[in-house]
């Protein structure tokens, strides 16, 4: 009997050995990772892509049909208004102008005869030797003569005008980005001008031509800050100012889009935008300044609900020893809440490490997210304060993770809040 007795009670201390054992190294095989609150500057921005354009671009062309003679720009060269481009064969139309020429004297010469020959009728008309039909002929003849030699002579304006047409001058001030031709080439000015250059005007000043989505545009506004970077210099970062929001939309794969205007400064003479470039765009919603701020993944983190328990004990605990001066109680969440909103602001709970390193519940005010970390409110949290952002542990069913703020729902635990929103 008392043998059974020793060997009971051996069982029950190695049982209880191997537990106290088995808790221990559980809890030190598990270990937290966690966030630190900082204090910072967060930026609520909306990207975009665009296209570097100038500010005015013209395309020259020209109004008479003929073969290129000369050619006197080339790409990147600077012209003036006025400036000669190139020139057409003046051949054919410097005979036109020969023709139109003939043509009005022939006219003149006729119109004189004509006017003459009405003298000459009017005379006897009054004389009563020429019959009305007479008179009434040469009055019409000259009327015939005056209105072909007004024709002659808009003829001859228009040849003449031609001729000055088959010199392509510069309508503006500007830089040559575009030649279309080569010398020798055949022209044809027919339903509308062929390009031959396009010129910007200024270089110095260009625009981002930036498609937003229907979703965002609102929070869109003239006189907005902008930054954006170009491939050709990755490390470098411009500025730029919304000068408009078109209201005709754009709709592609059933993707409706507005087209932002952007105002780019382009005189930088180490780093030159060129035209076409591809920008990404940061439109600047928000900004908050020298604020207490929180990586997303402390606010996503899903406890289980071991810790979540004991969170919330030590959190009671360290209220009672203190008299309630650690902060308001953080109100326990079912799983799957989203939080509750309160003037624009969301409200959350997360659990940080004390003083000691035991997890307590805090609750915090969430504000403005730039999609990595968010601007916080806590009568907990200060600068420095770890919060929990998952758990590590030897055993993954004891192991919480990061979710996805879309994952409203999972068996590892509650959510402790919700997901970044988007501002105070």
């Amino acid at each position: 009997m008392k043998r059974i007795v020793l060997i009971t009670l051996a069982l029950g201390l190695v049982s209880a050995g191997l537990w106290f054992g088995f808790r221990s190294r559980s809890e030190a095989a598990e270990s937290y990772r966690v966030v630190t609150v900082s204090r910072g500057t967060v930026e609520k921005t909306i990207s975009s892509t665009g296209t570097l354009e100038p500010m005015v671009t013209v395309q020259v062309g020209t109004q008479v049909s003929g073969q290129l003679s000369e050619i006197l720009v080339d790409y990147n060269d600077r012209v003036t208004e006025g400036q000669v481009l190139a020139r057409i064969d003046p051949s054919t139309l410097s005979t036109a102008v020969t023709q139109a020429q003939i043509s009005l004297r022939k006219a003149t010469a006729d119109l004189a005869d004509r006017d003459r020959e009405a003298k000459r009728l009017t005379g006897l008309y009054e004389q009563s030797l020429a019959s009305e039909a007479d008179y009434s002929s040469a009055q019409y003849q000259l009327e015939v003569a005056k209105a072909s030699k007004a024709a002659a002579e808009i003829d001859l304006e228009r040849a003449k005008t031609n001729l000055e047409y088959a010199t392509i001058r510069a309508p503006i001030s500007g830089i040559v980005v575009e030649r279309s031709v080569d010398v020798g080439q055949t022209v044809a000015a027919s339903l509308s001008a062929p390009q031959l250059f396009v010129l910007a005007a200024d270089l110095s000043q260009m625009r981002i031509l930036a498609s937003v989505d229907e979703s965002d545009v609102g929070q869109i506004e003239e006189g907005q800050k902008v930054r954006f970077t170009v491939q050709a210099y990755p490390n470098d970062e411009f500025d730029g100012v919304v000068r408009q929001v078109r209201l005709q939309s754009t709709l592609q794969d059933n993707v409706v889009s507005y087209t932002v205007v952007v105002d780019v400064e382009n005189s930088d003479s180490k780093v030159m935008l060129l035209p076409g470039m591809t920008a990404t765009v940061e439109f600047l919603v928000q900004t908050a300044d020298d604020v207490l701020t929180l990586a997303n993944a402390g606010l996503r983190y899903k406890p289980s609900d071991e810790l979540m328990a004991r969170a919330t004990e030590n959190t009671r605990k360290a209220r009672e020893a203190s008299g309630g001066s650690d902060g308001p109680p953080a109100p326990a969440r079912s799983e799957g809440s989203s939080g509750e909103r309160r003037n624009g602001q969301s409200m959350a709970s997360v659990i940080y490490l004390a003083a000691n390193g035991e997890p307590r519940l805090a609750p915090v005010r969430t504000g403005i997210t730039d999609g990595q970390n968010t601007v916080i409110e806590s009568p907990v949290l200060e600068e420095g304060t770890s919060v929990i952002a998952g758990t590590q542990s030897s055993s993954s069913a004891q192991s919480s993770a990061v979710s996805s703020p879309f994952n409203q729902n999972s068996s590892s635990g509650r959510r402790m809040g919700p997901p970044p929103p988007g501002g105070f």
